[in-house]
């Protein structure tokens, strides 16, 4: 695709960017066949290769509207056009570069403002988080019957997390809302790690990892939050005493993994940020065969792979190989590589395109007769309990009974 970027880019680090990634787009469409927005609703532009143009067109000096931002705030950013293109066009870094110069441009109305300045402010502050929630399941029967929808029941206990103990230590992000919605994730998974002598530890004030912000096109307060986070873990990871940083939700691990990317123009933090980056793994990555506990295990399991970790992360049939291993039978899962329609804040900015796409997920995922729905992602686990009849969980607590 040939380009023409307009001055105010053009020689820019994010206009050097774009202009490389517009230049191995060959307007092929393959993208649109994988595209869960584009199969909705049918419009060239919401899909794939429309916002490509669309994008384009600002970056090469054409005035965007409302519809040109409605079009990017329809993308789910689930980065499956990714997976399908055969020439590598890094769509989801473009599409950041071209949400972020929309935002500046067109002004959203003074509702909607409100509405995400307040998501950036309460999701990625876990205290602040806990305790609207809590507040919102103790007056869940005076809420508009949308957002009673969206308040979870009050989880279970975590369970026991092993002291450390261990030589082999990996640090683990304790996240901005899993610890108010699931608390077991992470010690189910300090305990499964446990069992192949590897301690699972949390480093003090360890919060968000800048997505939440960043995809609301908040952009430069999520790079802050990557900085916070950056200085929360260095004292530990810079004593080399840390031999991997754990992502038990995919979204934040593909996320950061990125860091090295989104914090590259940062001279303070570029070479730390490419340290934390090189030492993420997701969970899955890290879980050691010896840690499975073989054996037959009643009931089949349908597994919905997060886009951030089949196409973000690139990690296909990681999980599915596990869950195997230790004995669940997996139920097919029909059009796999489509989003279930939560992809961060997406379920609360777009609610109906969401849950059309939750219904086709749970859909596929109870075709099969699946007793259990595993997945990897918080954001994934909480939208699909909303409006599932099986139970919902993450992965690693099958791998732990």
């Amino acid at each position: 695709m040939q380009t023409q970027l307009a001055a105010f880019i053009r020689d820019t680090p994010a206009g050097r960017e774009a202009d490389a990634i517009l230049r191995k787009c060959v307007h092929c469409g393959f993208c649109n066949a994988t595209c869960p927005t584009y199969q909705l609703l049918g419009d060239e532009l919401d899909g794939p290769r429309g916002r490509i143009y669309l994008v384009k067109q600002v970056l090469e000096g054409v005035e965007p509207t409302a519809k040109t931002r409605l079009h990017l705030d329809r993308c789910l950013s689930c980065r499956a056009c990714e997976t399908t293109c055969p020439s590598g066009v890094q769509y989801g870094r473009l599409a950041d570069i071209g949400r972020e110069i929309v935002e500046k441009k067109v002004p959203r109305g003074a509702w909607e403002g409100i509405r995400r300045s307040g998501m950036a402010a309460v999701l990625p502050n876990t205290g602040l988080f806990s305790f609207l929630l809590a507040l919102g399941r103790a007056t869940k029967f005076l809420l508009p019957e949308f957002l009673q929808s969206k308040i979870p029941p009050k989880a279970g206990p975590a369970g026991d997390w092993p002291a450390p103990r261990h030589k082999r230590r990996m640090l683990v992000l304790a996240g901005c809302v899993q610890p108010a919605l699931a608390p077991a994730i992470n010690a189910a998974a300090a305990r499964v790690l446990e069992r192949s002598g590897i301690s699972l530890v949390e480093a003090p004030g360890a919060g968000c990892c800048g997505a939440l912000r960043f995809h609301l096109n908040a952009q430069e307060a999520g790079r802050d939050d990557m900085r916070a986070l950056i200085d929360a873990w260095w004292p530990m990871v810079q004593g080399g005493g840390v031999e991997a940083i754990v992502m038990t939700a995919s979204g934040c691990g593909s996320f950061v993994k990125e860091f090295a990317h989104h914090l590259h123009e940062d001279p303070a933090y570029r070479e730390k940020a490419a340290r934390i980056s090189a030492l993420t793994k997701d969970l899955c990555e890290v879980v050691p065969r010896d840690a499975v506990a073989r054996g037959s295990r009643p009931g089949r399991v349908a597994f919905q792979s997060p886009c951030s970790l089949q196409h973000g992360q690139q990690l296909q049939g990681k999980v599915e190989a596990l869950l195997r291993q230790a004995g669940y039978e997996l139920a097919p899962v029909a059009d796999g590589h489509l989003c279930c329609g939560s992809a961060g804040s997406y379920s609360l900015l777009q609610p109906e395109l969401s849950a059309q796409l939750r219904e086709r997920k749970l859909a596929a995922l109870a075709a099969g007769g699946a007793a259990t729905i595993a997945t990897a992602n918080i954001g994934c686990l909480s939208h699909l309990q909303a409006g599932a009849r099986t139970p919902v969980r993450h992965w690693i607590e099958l791998l732990d009974e």
